[in-house]
């Protein structure tokens, strides 16, 4: 007679135990996704987004990444002289090819919004790796490109890229339209970020001065008022600026040079600041950004742009004479 033993409860009790360390490890897994995806501009993670300035309800959502990347790329062509044209031909290019992330990959060398290659001749890896020079060198092929601003914007992106995939850029034209008019400043208060600080990234006054020198060039600080250091790599602020700096002030003050400018392409010049600082607002800790009577407060209900009480002919010209930007510290 045999004796029929009872199976072992040891692989029973292993079942289990693989079990609940799958459950634990898909749980660390998702948590691990959930804060990548806040950090990198995912689910969760603050927002901007831009507006048709005609009404007709067309919008795009991006990141705060994004939207830094973008405003260096129009504040870099604006101060080439470069139309609007460009700026979009630009934006859509960078969103075709690098989804407007200064990423460090590519199809064999490329790098960067562009995905320029240094094989290629555009330029060193770091030097690619600079949003602003990737910009400058793109515009500077553009520019080359016989009557670019007339052409199909994919023809004209394909001029200079030279990609496997010549109609690819066509798709992010509509997006890089309302870009470019919110960023290059024709269309009034249509750019907003929720401007929740990136406690990894420096910020301040003194930042947001050195970031507009970067992407303006050394002349949007003398319409400050304020010189440029030698090689224009730092500032150096005016004796009133200087004075604000010791009194601890956290505002910087962007006066809109009239020049030879109409008044509507001054109106034009200060929006194109006021939306980048709206779009720099995370990276840089800006709190409010004020220009012609609105003003944008990160944190607001989906920060939109929002009437001030300036009364007057006397208030409304100063606000439609100068940028006013906020930092948190």
């Amino acid at each position: 007679m045999y004796v029929v033993s009872e199976p072992s409860p040891a692989p029973v009790r292993r079942g289990r135990l693989l079990r609940s360390g799958a459950a634990v490890m898909v749980l660390l897994a998702l948590a691990g996704y959930l804060a990548v995806q806040y950090l990198t501009g995912g689910t969760g993670a603050p927002r901007c987004e831009v507006v048709s300035g005609k009404g007709d309800g067309a919008s795009y959502e991006f990141t705060p990444e994004q939207a830094v990347n973008a405003a260096t790329i129009s504040a870099v062509g604006t101060s080439r002289g470069m139309p609007e044209r460009a700026v979009t031909i630009a934006l859509a290019t960078a969103l075709q090819e690098s989804g407007l992330r200064n990423i460090t990959h590519g199809d064999r060398d490329s790098l960067g919004l562009f995905q320029q290659r240094p094989s290629q001749g555009w330029g060193t890896t770091k030097q690619i790796m600079d949003p602003t020079y990737s910009a400058g060198i793109f515009y500077e092929h553009l520019a080359k490109v016989p009557g670019y601003s007339r052409l199909p914007l994919t023809v004209a992106a394909q001029r200079v890229q030279r990609s496997g995939y010549p109609q690819a850029y066509a798709k992010h034209e509509p997006d890089a339209t309302l870009l470019a008019a919110a960023l290059t400043g024709r269309a009034a208060a249509t750019l907003t970020c929720e401007g929740r600080p990136d406690a990894t990234e420096a910020g301040g006054s003194d930042s947001v001065r050195t970031a507009l020198v970067r992407d303006f060039g050394r002349d949007v600080l003398q319409e400050a008022g304020a010189d440029v250091g030698a090689g224009g790599a730092s500032p150096a602020p005016s004796a009133a600026a200087s004075a604000s700096a010791r009194g601890g002030s956290r505002t910087v003050t962007v006066p809109v040079r009239e020049g030879t400018a109409s008044g509507t392409d001054a109106a034009r010049r200060g929006w194109e600041l006021a939306h980048w600082a709206v779009a720099n607002s995370s990276a840089l800790h800006i709190d409010r950004v004020s220009y012609a009577g609105r003003e944008w407060t990160a944190g607001s209900t989906q920060g939109e742009w929002r009437t001030t009480g300036a009364q007057g002919s006397a208030a409304a010209g100063k606000a439609a004479a100068e940028v006013r930007i906020v930092t948190a510290q």
